[in-house]
């Protein structure tokens, strides 16, 4: 038995021996280069190599590849090896599944912080922070004294429909009681395919009626084109200042729909006669890189959008298309240090453009693409980094693990326009947002008092809300498929360090080293009212540049 199992995992290593072979002779070959004209009657004339020489360098070329291959299949036997003295000797039982998992989170630890390997368990979310969307009932959830609370509908949804309103309390999914469930339990309870239904109970915020109601499920669409504020029948209002006919949409993440959706946005404030425009990036993972490049095309009418590279995949170049563009009215664009690769491009492509004034502080950082191969026919996936993205003015600007402060990378606001927000702004920004994407739902106002969640410091996005699309999305660009920064895969909130693949905001409470605590009079800061600044820097240079038409 122990001489079959082994090998059964030299079978293994040789067949990944010979699947590493047939990938590389996918790359482009050498000889795919224009051959060289045959000789003539005359001699060499210098510029071509004799062909005795062109010869040996062939059978070298082949001997270095003989020789790498053989060292292939011993590092592969070597791999076996262990696989296999670990399954019989190891002093407790392991499960072999779990091993190989390991071992590929291994080889992709080596490579860099965006390619992972993403298991059949996580599939699901994974894909759910691509496409923004899912099956279920369209709330956002959250978790207040041991219980579970609707912090928000989504507009349209079944739950929208069904009178589900900001502030109510779920108490039983499907007949059980929702006491110490947990907020992945009730997420994964909730959804499911389009078409089936959930029974659940809830206490109304308003008025405490219990009420129990059973719920079709559908494909939810996650918003990602947003406004500052919503009307009164819960559909966002993009006119900032409808005085100065100022628009303001916030983008969240790049997604399928995230270009049709600003186009939709952008035909809406055409309308009610728009002069000036803020998009706001901050806190933008990323996502899709052919999203980003859609919507960069929206606002530019001609000239490159952005270019890819890759060591075994063509260059590509995006270029801008004259028709549906949008022009002739100022733009601002806000961003942060948790702006993130999709959104790096769109930035850098109207800064290079000079098409929109970039104010805030410097991006993440992140100018790599992924893409998301299958395995296991489709039960599992590996998202890779296969190029790297770089913008019309020919920089790439990917932060490497080594980058300091004093290099080029991200983007950076324009002259005069870099503003940083402390934590403590960053922390209130993040809660006056989440507020006001609170829907009411259809039967009147949101209740007086928030959520519990609502007031909680932002720390990681994990500690956010849970949608029961399970919070993710993705940051990591791919070509076509997706790509870009989520969990963001993943909605996370980040950690301030280069080649993280989730931008997030750190905990509002720490303070920068070396300064002593804030104690009572950051408290007393907190209950100021927050102002913008980065927002209201966007308004004075709107309002300069509309003064002067």
């Amino acid at each position: 038995m122990s001489r079959h199992i082994r090998l059964v995992w030299l079978a293994l290593a040789v067949s990944l021996c010979w699947s590493g072979s047939a990938i590389r002779a996918e790359q482009p070959p050498e000889a795919a280069k224009p051959a060289a004209k045959p000789k003539e009657a005359k001699q060499d004339d210098g510029l071509h190599q004799p062909a005795k020489e062109k010869e040996a360098d062939a059978k070298a070329e082949a001997e270095k590849k003989r020789r790498a291959d053989a060292e292939y299949l011993e590092l592969y036997k070597v791999f076996a090896d262990t696989m296999y003295q670990v399954e019989q000797n190891y002093v407790k039982d392991v499960n072999r599944r779990e091993l190989m998992e390991a071992a590929i989170r291994g080889v992709l630890d080596k490579l860099d912080p965006y390619s992972n390997y993403i298991s059949p368990d996580e599939l699901g979310r994974f894909k759910t922070g691509i496409e923004n969307q899912f099956g279920g009932i369209g709330i956002q959830i959250t978790l207040e004294g041991g219980g579970l609370r609707v912090l928000s509908p989504i507009v349209g949804s079944p739950a929208y429909k069904a009178g589900l309103q900001a502030g109510d309390a779920i108490v039983e999914i499907a007949g059980k009681p929702t006491s110490g469930i947990t907020l992945d339990e009730a997420v994964k309870q909730l959804k499911g395919e389009a078409g089936t239904s959930v029974t659940i109970t809830v206490v109304h915020a308003r008025g405490g009626k219990r009420e129990t109601v059973t719920i079709d499920r559908e494909v939810i669409q996650l918003e990602t084109v947003l406004g500052d504020h919503r009307k009164s029948d819960d559909r966002w209002d993009f006119m900032l200042d409808h005085d100065k006919k100022i628009g303001f949409i916030r983008i969240t993440a790049f997604g399928r729909d995230t270009a049709s959706d600003l186009e939709k946005a952008l035909a809406e404030l055409k309308r009610e006669g728009m002069r000036g425009l803020i998009v706001d990036l901050r806190f933008n993972p990323g996502g899709l890189l052919k999203a980003a490049t859609d919507v960069a095309d929206l606002f530019v009418a001609e000239g490159l959008i952005v270019t890819t590279r890759g060591r075994n995949t063509a260059p590509r170049v995006v270029s801008a298309q004259k028709p549906g563009t949008y022009e002739g009215f100022p733009m601002v664009v806000l961003v942060n240090r948790f702006s993130a690769s999709a959104s790096e491009i769109v930035s850098a492509c109207l800064q290079d453009h000079h098409r929109a004034v970039i104010i805030g502080e410097r991006t993440w950082g992140k100018g790599s693409v992924q893409n998301v191969i299958d395995l296991e026919d489709g039960k599992s996936a590996l998202k890779l980094t296969t190029a790297s993205y770089w913008r019309p003015n020919g920089h790439n600007i990917h932060r490497f693990p080594d980058s300091k402060e004093s290099d080029e990378w991200g983007v950076s606001p324009d002259k005069g326009y870099e503003l940083k927000l402390s934590d403590l702004e960053l922390g209130q920004l993040m809660r006056v947002r989440r507020q006001r994407d609170i829907v009411s739902g259809p039967d009147g106002a949101a209740p007086k008092e928030k959520p519990a969640e609502a007031k909680d410091e932002p720390k990681t996005d994990d500690k956010k809300p849970a949608d029961e699309k399970s919070q993710t999305k993705s940051d990591t660009p791919a070509d076509d498929k997706k790509p870009m920064d989520a969990k963001p895969a993943d909605s996370k909130a980040p950690e301030k360090k280069p080649g993280d693949s989730k931008p997030d905001v750190k905990d509002d409470d720490k303070k920068p080293a070396g300064k002593p605590a804030e104690g009572k009079k950051k408290d007393a800061d907190a209950d100021a009212p927050f102002i913008d600044r980065q927002l209201q820097k966007g308004l004075e240079y709107l309002s300069s540049e509309l003064a002067h038409t």
